[in-house]
Formats: structure tokens, C-alpha cells, sequence
């Protein structure tokens, strides 16, 4: 008698029915607006190594601020740089108040906004900027921090209710 290791194929239909039917009982029960609060710190991760080591790069970052790449020192030590909003992408809920509360922790300063919302707001190093505002509009968004292209972007997703 030949036994087989594979779980009946009438049960695997059975568990992906009752899965599809959890998914379609939570998207019928809709999503409803709240309030939220999101935590973001503007950061500039980096890093560096010797021309020993490895070769400076030949290829140019784009410009904007938002890449550096600092030539080798005296020592032969070289250096690679971004600026990146530590949190890059939010979802919301149409209607959603939401207040962001960023962290400048790298940076003198970042004169941001968030496109199809008339919202701009600066952050500074050492200091908690605190944005609200109502996400009442579905679609992407992006926030921008103009000073830090092009990766200082980040997209706000707002879902639409109900």
C-alpha cells in the first residue's frame, strides 16, 4: 500500500475557500476614518570605506541635494550619503485626521510639502514638527522635502472609505 505525503486536494480547496471568504468579510465591512498619528524622522544614512578598499565610483549621482558623494580625503577615506524620510509611505483612510510627527535628525533643514494638499511645513535638525491635517482626498500623494532631491520623496496613500 502506497501512502502519499501531499493533504487531499478537496481539503486544500476547502482551506482556500474559507480564506477568500475572511478576505471578502473584511473588505464588506468597509474602512472607516480615524485619527492617527505617524512618527518619521528625517535621517541621512551613510557610508564610507577607502580607496584601498574599493574603488571611488566613476558613475555621477543625480543632482539635488538629496545624494552625496564626497571625494577621498588625504587618508584615501571616501564617503556616500542620501537623505530619506525614515518613513516613506503612509496609508490612511479617506477622511483620516492625521498628524505626522517628524524628527529632524540629520540635516539643518527641510522645507517640505505634500502635492494635491496645500501643506507645507519645514523640519529641523534637533526639532519635532508636528503636521495635521485631514486626508480627505483618495489617491497618491507625494511628499517632498524640495532641499533633498530626488530621494527625499515619499508617497501618502489615501484609501477611499466605506
Amino acid at each position: 500500500m502506497r501512502h502519499s505525503m501531499r493533504p487531499p486536494v478537496l481539503a486544500l480547496l476547502a482551506l482556500a475557500a474559507i480564506g477568500l471568504s475572511a478576505c471578502a468579510g473584511s473588505a464588506a465591512a468597509g474602512l472607516e476614518p480615524g485619527e492617527r498619528t505617524i512618527y518619521m524622522a528625517a535621517i541621512e544614512p551613510k557610508g564610507g570605506t577607502t580607496a584601498d578598499s574599493e574603488p571611488f565610483p566613476a558613475a555621477i549621482l543625480p543632482g539635488g541635494g538629496g545624494y552625496l558623494l564626497k571625494e577621498p580625503d588625504e587618508t584615501g577615506r571616501w564617503e556616500v550619503s542620501t537623505y530619506r524620510w525614515s518613513q516613506n509611505e503612509i496609508v490612511a483612510v479617506e477622511g483620516d485626521t492625521l498628524t505626522l510627527e517628524i524628527l529632524g535628525v540629520n540635516g539643518a533643514s527641510h522645507p517640505s510639502r505634500i502635492e494635491g494638499y496645500d501643506i507645507s511645513f519645514e523640519v529641523k535638525r534637533g526639532e519635532l514638527t508636528e503636521v495635521t491635517f485631514t486626508a480627505d482626498k483618495p489617491g497618491i500623494y507625494r511628499f517632498i522635502c524640495d532641499a533633498h532631491q530626488p530621494s527625499m520623496t515619499g508617497q501618502l496613500v489615501v484609501l477611499p472609505k466605506g
